[in-house]
């Protein structure tokens, strides 16, 4: 797409203009598809920016389509041919995005602001090849940022990128535009990027579906990381994970109120990373646990509380339950079995208040396994990246351990094994991984041990992200619950 027409402004060398980007002077803002779905959302989006531009910031906004838009054009991609080929599609889908740009850009000018407007490829972000759904691999901002020196307000069309090799069009898949906002912010250095939706913030449950539900004020990375893969649709499960590899702070707010919405801050359990470039999984950590016993309750009649049941007792005792897998007998049957994997310090108690219950659960028995192991990876993108999953699996087939249950979540795989085979397991995912011996904490070609994030209080983030809010307190931190 092309820009604007540059002004004697934008060439002029003034000192106020052409100064470097200092750390703590920029922040993104992004705009989805529901915020710029009409000529009024557009210019409310310019005063936004405008704004925040009076209060001394520099601004870099990344636009989604407006409204329907890819929704429309798949429509009528659909409607040209049954099997479009997906760089055809990329091609196409992209152009949304440039509309709400430029429309942005006609916003902007007209008060008084130097709107420069980007592609994704323009922008500096290079991907892999996959069409539909393609993965960042570097971040090159050098024209965005060169824009900001010239004291213009870059608007970059998200959702979009461009290969490394043949320069072809690509784009990152639903929620593209939040993941290409949370990349730019990383690689500028920006204080906070701010993800502008039709929804104030983040709630304990879909506020629609159960009118009880709390707005959320500050969620941990980790936290949001669980929301997002149990399928909170307010953020992109991908871009939680970038933001929280580069300890990005995120506020999601709303377009259509001034109050604040929820703060999502990095975590303390990690060192951001200096050089933000490439999205791809990453493993931190392998774990291997023998103190873990097996524990199957056998025959549970088919009743939809049979299983509540059975975990509010073993509640009650204590016994912290680590993974759950249910057996059915078959179609025809009306019982089934339940594996259950304890802490061995927990299995005694959890054997004995099941035994206790068995007359009023209504099950057949219990089996124990006291000789079973854990093998465990940590770190990010474990549920959007089979190719994690995929490695973890191989390297313990290629080893010939037996595995039995499987747990996986955003942060962790695990699997149990045999107990005298866990360090074989250990050392051959080790190994898969590229991870320095059991006794070495840092990963190869890791120099430095991973330190907590420091960052300014809560308070700090909300002044940054916009100077008219309250602040939130930093002792008033709400737990997230999942419903």
């Amino acid at each position: 797409m092309g820009t604007r027409k540059e002004t004697d402004l934008n060439d002029s060398d003034l000192a106020e203009t052409d100064r470097a980007v200092r750390p703590g002077s920029v922040i993104v803002q992004k705009f989805g598809g529901s915020s710029l779905a009409d000529a009024a959302g557009i210019l409310r989006a310019a005063e936004r920016i405008a704004k925040t531009r009076t209060n001394g910031y520099r601004v870099v906004a990344v636009v989604s389509a407006m409204g329907d838009t890819t929704d429309e054009l798949c429509d009528l991609a659909a409607e040209v041919s049954p099997r479009p080929l997906a760089v055809d599609l990329d091609a196409l889908l992209s152009i949304g995005e440039l509309v709400s740009s430029a429309l942005l850009a006609i916003a902007l000018a007209d008060l008084g602001q130097l709107p420069r407007t980007f592609t994704g490829s323009a922008a500096g972000l290079i991907t892999d090849s996959i069409h539909g759904k393609a993965h960042i691999t570097d971040v090159r901002p050098d024209r965005v940022r060169n824009s900001l020196n010239r004291g213009e307000v870059p608007i970059v069309a998200g959702f979009q990128g461009r290969t490394q090799k043949r320069n072809r069009v690509t784009t990152l898949g639903r929620g593209g535009s939040d993941l290409t906002a949370v990349a730019l912010a990383a690689s500028l250095g920006a204080d906070i990027c701010e993800i502008y939706t039709d929804v104030d913030g983040v709630y304990t449950a879909d506020p629609r579906v159960v009118p009880t539900a709390r707005k959320i004020e500050v969620l941990s990375s980790e936290e949001m990381l669980e929301f997002a893969a149990s399928g909170c649709k307010v953020l992109h499960l991908r871009c939680v994970e970038y933001a929280r590899r580069f300890g990005l702070p995120i506020h999601v707010r709303s377009s259509f109120v001034p109050e604040a919405g929820t703060l999502i801050l990095p975590g303390l359990d990690r060192h951001p990373v200096l050089q933000p470039a490439r999205e791809q999984p990453e493993v931190t950590g392998v774990a291997g646990v023998n103190s873990a016993s097996k524990i199957t309750v056998v025959g549970i009649p088919d009743q939809p509380d049979s299983m509540a049941r059975i975990l509010h007792v073993l509640s009650r005792s204590g016994a912290h339950v680590q993974a759950i897998v249910q057996n059915t007998a078959g179609p025809d049957s009306k019982r089934s079995d339940v594996a259950l994997i304890v802490p061995a310090a927990h299995a005694g108690t959890a054997l004995a208040v099941l035994d206790a219950e068995k007359g009023t659960i209504g099950f057949q028995g219990l089996q124990h396994d006291s000789e079973v192991g854990r093998v465990s990876i940590t770190g990010l993108g474990m549920r959007s990246s089979p190719e994690i999953f995929c490695t973890f699996l191989k390297a313990l087939s290629d080893a010939n351990v037996d595995l039995d249950l499987f747990d996986i979540s955003e942060t962790s795989v695990g699997a149990v094994t045999p107990a005298h085979r866990l360090a074989d397991a250990e050392r051959a995912v080790r190994r898969a991984f590229g991870m320095a011996p059991a006794g070495e904490d840092a990963m190869v070609g890791h120099g430095e041990p991973l330190m907590p994030t420091v960052g300014p209080p809560v308070e700090t983030w909300v002044s940054i992200s916009d100077q008219d809010m309250t602040p939130v307190p930093q002792d008033d931190r709400t737990v997230a619950r999942h419903f």
